[in-house]
């Protein structure tokens, strides 16, 4: 049955308007499937030598660039026209940032491991026109809004999405051989991470975890000072710490970790308060638990990560020799990102896919298996990956990769037939709509 809901048709007989959001739908859970298939890729990756994968590079590029970012894509516009309470971006729009943003990771990746500088470029130039797309797409719906979100969204998509097309910009100009960028690249690396890595990524989830996680928990979605004290801290800090490692400057670097670690923290404070007053649901517990989980315990990885670079750059400075984002990756890319994409496309798949109630019903039974062991293996495997970074301890390491690599596997494994399912069942009842 096609999905309609919202605003936008005069009414007519006495019944509210609607927009027919099921193209809309359709992209979201689409862009969710392609951001689990390079999650799947990623995880697989760290097991190439290290000749291709160059160290950590592409896993993580494959979780950022390709999985984190269009997952993004996906589900971002969807929510800013769902806050706005307006109709959703053009299709052909939302489909563009998706299908760019996907394609020019997947080039960008295929070209540095294979040696090929024109793919690699090509790639960057696709990836940083999609995030165009994706901004045009989120803030589209807010131009038509009357509601409070719209300066917030406006302000945290498009720093978010600024900040991308730097840093992106920069990596494409880098991989492409321009003689300045590459001269100069050791310096400027530090900056190029900071900026993909919490200027973008985690600065997009921020942003619309103020309205998802509330969802999630069934609480109302309230923008109180925590709330505001996070998007100042988030949206500040990553060009104030890009900054310092592009021009030497150690406090300009400080001050950008203090104020990214109270947004971190002030955006914990805002879950914590959604949390007191949550909705006790009593049915679908493990989906409920599943979802709640992993984005409650991802606030405090977020947290740690911060709190881990913070510290780093005090007791080091801002050389970028004694760079390194290994401390990192276990908090910030697998913690937070990683957590947030698996538990959010659980919530969503049932929540926006295609079929009826009793099928989404099935689907949030299929995704709540095995879901105490599922987060509690997650926090292990992270806990494990992230101590073997930092001590140098390979068996820590691949201990932590190993159940990782088992969660995902599992997670995406129930998120593949819950959307077969959802599938199956909407086109079935689309059919049937449609017989005359």
């Amino acid at each position: 049955m096609p999905f309609r809901s919202g605003h936008g048709r005069p009414p007519r007989g006495g019944r509210p308007p609607f927009v027919d959001r099921s193209t809309d739908r359709w992209l979201t859970v689409g862009g969710i499937a392609t951001s689990l298939v390079f999650v799947v890729v990623a995880a697989a990756s760290t097991l190439a030598p290290d000749g291709v994968r160059h160290g950590d590079w592409l896993p993580l590029h494959l979780l950022l660039a390709g999985a984190a970012t269009t997952a993004i894509a996906a589900v971002a516009p969807f929510f800013s026209a769902a806050s706005a309470a307006a109709p959703p971006a053009d299709p052909r729009v939302r489909a563009a940032a998706i299908l760019l943003v996907a394609g020019g990771a997947a080039a960008m990746t295929t070209g540095v491991t294979t040696g090929s500088s024109s793919l690699a470029a090509g790639g960057g130039l696709l990836f940083i026109a999609g995030c165009v797309a994706l901004l045009a797409a989120s803030v589209t719906p807010h131009r038509r809004s009357l509601t409070g979100h719209r300066r917030y969204v406006l302000v945290t998509y498009g720093a978010a999405v600024s900040y991308v097309l730097v840093g992106a910009s920069l990596a494409t100009l880098y991989v492409a051989g321009w003689a300045p960028i590459v001269e100069v690249w050791g310096s400027i690396k530090p900056a190029h991470a900071t900026l993909n890595l919490l200027g973008f990524v985690s600065l997009m989830i921020a942003g619309t975890l103020l309205h998802f996680y509330p969802t999630v928990v069934g609480a109302r979605i309230a923008a109180g000072r925590p709330a505001r004290i996070a998007m100042i801290g988030l949206v500040g800090g990553p060009p104030l710490i890009a900054a310092g490692f592009a021009f030497g400057s150690t406090p300009l670097g400080i001050v950008g970790a203090v104020g990214e670690l109270f947004g971190a923290v002030a955006l914990a404070a805002h879950a914590r308060t959604l949390w007191r007053v949550r909705a006790r649901w009593t049915t679908d517990p493990g989906w409920h638990r599943v979802t709640i989980g992993s984005l409650t315990l991802a606030h405090g990885w977020f947290i740690l990560g911060i709190a881990a670079l913070g510290g780093r750059i005090v007791a080091m400075g801002v050389d970028p020799a004694g760079w390194s984002i290994d401390p990192l990756l276990g908090p910030l890319a697998v913690g937070w990102i990683l957590q947030v994409l698996l538990g959010s496309a659980t919530h969503l798949v049932p929540a926006v896919g295609p079929g009826d109630q009793a099928t989404h019903a099935r689907q949030r039974a299929i995704l709540g298996h095995v879901s105490t062991s599922r987060v509690c293996a997650f926090q292990v495997g992270t806990g494990l990956l992230s101590l073997g970074l930092v001590t140098g301890f390979p068996a820590l390491t691949d201990g932590g990769i190993v159940i990782l690599s088992g969660v995902i596997l599992v997670t995406i494994g129930l998120l593949a037939t819950a959307v077969a399912v959802g599938v199956g069942r909407g086109t079935e009842r689309t059919l049937v709509r449609s017989d005359p």
